[in-house]
């Protein structure tokens, strides 16, 4: 087979592979990164090369390995681009001499142990070819590194961002990516010319460059800042020359004696941090190389990682090692160093493991190591081990050390609304005792009707409730610049705008100060929807129906994943655009998904005097009646005799019930059903639930699962009125 046809057939594997193994990773809370490289390493000699070396010798051929090498060297030189242009100066803003002080105890401890360790290691895994000097270096930096753009999503993704902590992890890395930078391009000099004196003028033309980029680049690009201020936008012309630049400046940090990457990052560093013209850029070359480019890279160092060579006890008692060493050296300096900076044991804990995580940053230490022939295979072997552990342990052990209840994070906080909108007066206590439903809310522009329901279901002026309109952000990618914390609170900005523009229309006015918006930002929406209902104490999630992607059912996707796993009572609105609710349909066939139905029925009917019930009872032939329960009749009876008088109970005799009650609903405006097989809404297999009548009905719907008996949905609205004034008008 033709080498240019049989790289891209490499290419093809590598990238459904490393999709498809990050996917599996992120489904159990992990980075992406750590999938993609496990992904490389099971095409290589670990996994592939074990079970199909006939296969594996098809597939990667030795004469394809340099095409596979230059296509991960440019994939890194940009990926190193968008690590400096991402790289904010404001990170250095926030409590930078704590973080100064933490984040070089935090390189100088893991190193010190790493050099330490390397007088056990040398004579064991390298050979006299190999500078001393040389390998101490490696296997401290290799200790020593921290990788910022994992932390950035792992801060990101809980939402740490605005916490005393998230700033401080972020100033740490950014202090410690820098000075780790430092560290391997010493480390780079000294592996090529073989002795600290020889790298002096490597070390020495390494700063001529780094000033002259801060000051003559520098100053080259805030003219290409002010022509993007002027122009709006980057032209092809334009982003050609920043590309061009690009590469010259890794040529000249190649030439110079260190390493490609270090070019690519500084010139990234050096770009003007002008917010449009960062995300402009980002966005433009961030996709190919995310994609198509990192990948390769991934691929290529599983192509090098030889688990097999850790073939005695005694090696891999050499591997649990140097794992340790990483974990408890970048630890104990950040902790110690935190401590004593006054950070509490909480957050010096859980600083130390996000400190820990080194993802792609490692593996790309790693990588020039062995090519500088500085670490042997079997090192390089055990240090990707480190790195893979390093990294899935970071966000388990920062949930136990920090969990997300004790994230102190302005989620629920009121927000300000127009006097002229205030016609009442929230009293002191009004939220001691309220009743709280919790509403998804993915497209603020089409949902107001699920909004408004949740409103007037909600909402009466016997006992105030509060209304959550959930907002969650979900990040695909690990390095994608929407990760970086800036773009994230924009994320969470621009849509707290647009929550706030919908609240403003609801109906009446005396509403909206009781609706509060929270907007986070989540890996996992169905799973974060269920975690917020639990820690807000939501007594119902009311969320809006969507026809996934790959399926036509309505209570499939996301609706279905809450439907299973939320620990409270759920109900999907099925909105067929009608904006009267003033006559509701309650098929009823005696199970607790029904008896949620009924209640929540009831509840509108309390808080809207015009509104009417029929409760249908459909009895197919030779069925016995079933009666309402005990509990509904007892609250049936507490309800006013103006509620009672809306209230129609028919009993029909029919062979298909799910037929009866589509053309009841012809004439309602809400049917509102539980789960139940009657009406062929029923969960099965694996969590799937059915959606016949959903399909069906012809007024709205709402489908009901309750969670809990326990749960009440009555006793706030059946509770003494208290002496505001009504919030909702009839």
């Amino acid at each position: 087979m033709h080498t240019v046809i049989l790289v891209l057939v490499e290419v093809l594997i590598v990238i459904c592979l490393s999709r498809l193994v990050g996917l599996l990773f992120k489904s159990i809370k992990q980075p992406l990164v750590i999938g993609e490289i496990v992904a490389g390493i099971m095409l290589g000699p670990s996994l592939l090369g074990l079970l199909a070396p006939q296969l594996s010798a098809t597939l990667f051929p030795p004469e394809t390995l340099p095409f596979l090498n230059v296509l991960s060297q440019v994939g890194l030189i940009f990926f190193m681009f968008l690590i400096g242009l991402e790289l904010n100066p404001k990170y250095l803003s926030g409590q930078l001499e704590v973080a100064v002080l933490t984040s070089h105890v935090s390189i100088l401890v893991p190193f010190s142990l790493g050099t330490l360790l390397s007088l056990l290691l040398y004579p064991l895994v390298s050979n006299a070819s190999v500078s001393f000097t040389a390998f101490a270096l490696f296997l401290g930096a290799a200790m020593s590194i921290t990788a910022f753009p994992v932390l950035a999503r792992i801060i990101t993704e809980n939402n740490l961002q605005g916490t005393r902590l998230g700033t401080l992890a972020l100033t740490c890395a950014a202090v410690d990516d820098v000075t780790a930078w430092c560290l391997l391009a010493v480390a780079i000099a000294v592996a090529r010319t073989g002795n600290i004196i020889g790298a002096l003028p490597t070390i020495a033309e390494s700063f001529i460059y780094i000033a002259l980029m801060a000051t003559v680049g520098s100053w080259f690009l805030q003219r290409l800042a002010a022509h993007y201020h002027r122009a709006g936008r980057l032209s092809q012309l334009v982003l050609a020359g920043i590309y061009v630049a690009v590469v010259a400046s890794a040529l000249i940090t190649e030439l110079i004696g260190i390493h490609l990457i270090f070019g690519a990052f500084l010139l990234g560093a050096a770009m003007p941090k002008n917010a449009d013209l960062v995300r402009e850029l980002a966005i433009k070359t961030e996709d190919f190389v995310l994609i198509f480019l990192l990948p390769i890279f991934f691929a290529y160092s599983g192509l090098r990682t030889q688990i097999g060579l850790l073939n005695r006890p005694e090696l891999w008692l050499l591997c649990a090692i140097v794992v340790l060493v990483a974990i408890a050296g970048k630890y104990i300096g950040t902790y110690i160093a935190a401590r004593f900076s006054g950070i509490n044991k909480r957050e010096a804990s859980a600083l130390g493991w996000l400190m820990n995580t080194r993802g792609l940053t490692e593996l790309i230490v790693l990588n020039i190591g062995l090519e500088l022939g500085v670490i042997s295979p079997l090192l390089f072997t055990m240090l990707v081990i480190m790195a893979l552990v390093t990294t899935f342990m970071t966000s388990p052990l920062l949930e136990w050390a920090y969990p997300k209840k004790l994230i102190k994070l302005d989620t629920v906080e009121p927000e300000p609304i127009a006097e002229d909108n205030l016609n009442t007066t929230i009293p002191h206590d009004a939220y001691l005792h309220h009743y709280r439903i919790l509403v998804p809310v993915a497209n603020p522009s089409t949902q107001k009707g699920l909004l408004q329901l949740a409103v007037t279901l909600g909402l009466n002026f016997r006992q105030p409730a509060v209304v959550n309109p959930l907002s969650l952000i979900e990040l695909e990618e690990d390095y994608g610049f929407e990760n970086t914390p800036d773009e994230a609170d924009r994320l969470i900005l621009q849509r707290r705008q647009q929550l706030e523009e919908l609240i403003i229309t609801l109906e009446p006015p005396t509403t909206q100060p009781f609706v509060h918006p929270i907007v986070q930002i989540s890996s996992n929406v169905a799973r974060e929807t269920a975690q917020i209902a639990k820690h807000e104490q939501a007594d119902l999630i009311l969320v809006g129906w969507h026809r996934p992607a790959f399926s036509n059912n309505r209570l499939g996707g996301r609706v279905g994943q809450i439907l299973s796993i939320a620990p409270v009572d759920v109900a999907v609105f099925v909105d067929r655009g009608g904006e009267r609710l003033e006559s509701l349909l309650v098929p009823y066939s005696a199970n607790i998904h029904d008896d949620l139905a009924l209640t929540l029925a009831l509840r509108l009917l309390i808080n809207r005097d015009t509104c009417t019930l029929q409760v249908l009872q459909v009895l197919k032939e030779n069925q016995v009646h079933e009666e309402l329960s005990y509990e509904l009749y007892a609250m049936i009876e507490r309800l006013p005799a103006s509620v009672r008088d809306r209230i129609n109970i028919k009993i029909i005799h029919a062979p298909d019930p799910i037929a009866a009650v589509v053309a009841a609903s012809e004439s309602v405006d809400l049917t509102i059903a539980g789960t139940s097989r009657a009406w062929g809404i029923e969960r099965q297999t694996l969590g799937r639930y059915t959606d016949e009548l959903a399909i069906q009905c012809r007024s709205s719907l709402l489908i009901t699962r309750r969670y809990s008996q326990l749960s009440s949905h009555l006793t706030s609205a059946l509770s003494e009125p208290n002496h505001q004034e009504p919030i909702v008008n009839s």
